[in-house]
């Protein structure tokens, strides 16, 4: 386990000796925020990266994805989620999926993808680390539904945004401490 690593990066590419400060750099460098944070009153419990599918060169290069998706401009990509080990199962991941949904919509999206694992089709239970794609139960409950497969396990979800208009105000269930999301900057 290194500590300077970040999931979200392997689909970046990117001069930076490790992962941490190239996110770091990023997220600093951006125009528009890269993701989004659950916050669980002022202690952040979550991050996810929700941007154009477009600037993820590891998603666009990708052999298998392009079998499926479409050539679209206008869609987004959520493609990784940290939850804090002792927020987990208390439905962050699903509240920042939900936030993503808004966010892209409110930024013009045509559609939002995504890569979870269908952990019905994996003998074993997975670590946590090989879920920082979420899984297809998440986007199930958000509203995506299924492309097409890349491996038996690995779904490619899509949430249609060309009508989506709920804007919400997150609230994560996190005891009795308000919560909420906010763009990562």
């Amino acid at each position: 386990k290194n500590r300077h690593s970040c999931w979200c990066q392997r689909f970046l590419r990117h001069e930076v000796p490790d992962n941490q400060s190239a996110l770091q750099r990023e997220i600093q460098d951006a125009g528009e925020p890269v993701g989004l944070l659950a916050y669980c009153g002022d202690e952040v419990v979550g991050w996810t990266r929700v941007v154009p599918r477009s600037t993820l060169p590891g998603i666009t290069t990708n052999r298998a994805l392009a079998r499926i998706l479409d050539d679209d401009p206008r869609a987004w990509w959520v493609s990784c989620f940290v939850v804090r080990r002792e927020n987990r199962g208390s439905g962050v991941g699903g509240s920042l999926l939900g936030a993503a949904v808004d966010w892209a919509a409110q930024h013009g999206a045509s559609v939002l993808d995504g890569h979870p694992v269908d952990v019905d089709g994996l003998t074993g239970t997975p670590s946590p680390s090989a879920l920082f794609t979420g899984t297809l139960a998440m986007f199930q409950r958000a509203g995506f539904t299924e492309i097409g497969r890349t491996y038996r396990t690995r779904p490619v979800m899509r949430h249609q945004l060309q009508h989506h208009a709920r804007i919400r105000s997150a609230r994560l269930p996190c005891g009795t401490s308000s919560s909420s999301m906010s763009p990562s900057r």
